[in-house]
């Protein structure tokens, strides 16, 4: 060939690659902002415990986490998860934290609470504080809103639920960061042979619970990582969601009363609205009687 030739076959082949790789580049970022931050996948979790009871079997729990309202997850948005929600016929709905990304500059509170009213559950509807909803001046008005829309706010307190003749207790820690954690109030007289679900924000938690008789924790707060990159995981986790980030896990597996914690996604984003292979999920928790699963 040709020494210019070859020099502009070199050339075009370059420029080529480059192209390619910026056209690839461009495809990620825009999937990363535009696309995968709207989606919403729907988790089916089915938990075994010795706790479970023939009356607790089949059990449905919806779990929601990190919505973050704000001027990336809209009011419309929030609407559309409600109605979703309600065509899952839960049980049982308990939200674990982050409602509002940034109430100081962008409250948006008003007309939140008649959409969160609109969530059905026959059992009850819990909830727990996550850092946003403490910090810049939130923490009352998040209080107002979920009480207004019918949610049960748990702050190191638990509640009982009666099913047939067995008991289902839903306890709540504040929030670990910005709030005032006190796991012995939080189980102080709390029945230990009924199922226990803890809800707390942070996922890392779980690792303080060793001497408390909890079945299922859930949790939010890690997003994911919000950003992941294959072969390599989250770019970045919050703290007190670095050690476990998403999906189940086991704690004591041989021991007569075995920790399980399940980690959501989240819904929104926070800092950036973007999210890659990280989508924003909506988890349906079943009960299992352990033959059963």
């Amino acid at each position: 060939m040709n020494p210019k030739h070859r020099k502009h076959a070199s050339f075009l082949w370059f420029h080529g690659i480059a192209a390619l790789l910026l056209l690839a580049a461009a495809s990620v970022l825009y999937y990363a902002r535009y696309t995968e931050p709207n989606l919403l996948r729907l988790q089916n979790v089915d938990i075994g415990a010795a706790a479970v009871t023939s009356d607790l079997e089949g059990l449905r729990i919806v779990q929601i986490s990190d919505i973050h309202l704000g001027r990336f997850y809209s009011l419309d948005k929030l609407q559309n998860l409600a109605t979703r929600i309600n065509g899952l016929r839960p049980d049982l709905i308990v939200f674990t934290g982050d409602l509002i990304d940034n109430f100081a500059h962008d409250p948006v509170s008003g007309a939140i609470a008649p959409i969160l009213s609109q969530m059905k559950a026959p059992l009850g509807k819990f909830a727990v504080y996550g850092n946003h909803d403490q910090g810049g001046g939130a923490k009352r008005p998040y209080a107002r809103i979920m009480a207004e829309g019918g949610f049960k706010l748990l702050v190191n307190d638990h509640e009982t639920l009666s099913i047939g003749r067995s008991k289902l207790v839903v306890a709540g820690l504040d929030d670990f960061l910005l709030g005032s954690p006190d796991l012995n109030k939080t189980f102080s007289g709390i029945d230990r042979n009924a199922f226990v679900l803890l809800l707390a924000h942070e996922p890392d938690v779980a690792d303080r619970l060793g001497k408390y008789p909890v079945d299922l924790q859930l949790s939010g707060h890690s997003h994911g990582g919000q950003v992941q990159l294959p072969g390599y995981g989250p770019l970045y986790t919050p703290p007190l969601a670095r050690k476990y980030n998403e999906g189940l896990y086991t704690f004591h597996a041989d021991s007569r009363r075995p920790l399980q914690l399940y980690v959501n996604r989240g819904i929104g984003t926070t800092r950036l609205p973007f999210r890659l292979d990280s989508v924003p999920e909506l988890t349906l928790i079943t009960l299992r009687q352990p033959a059963k699963q």
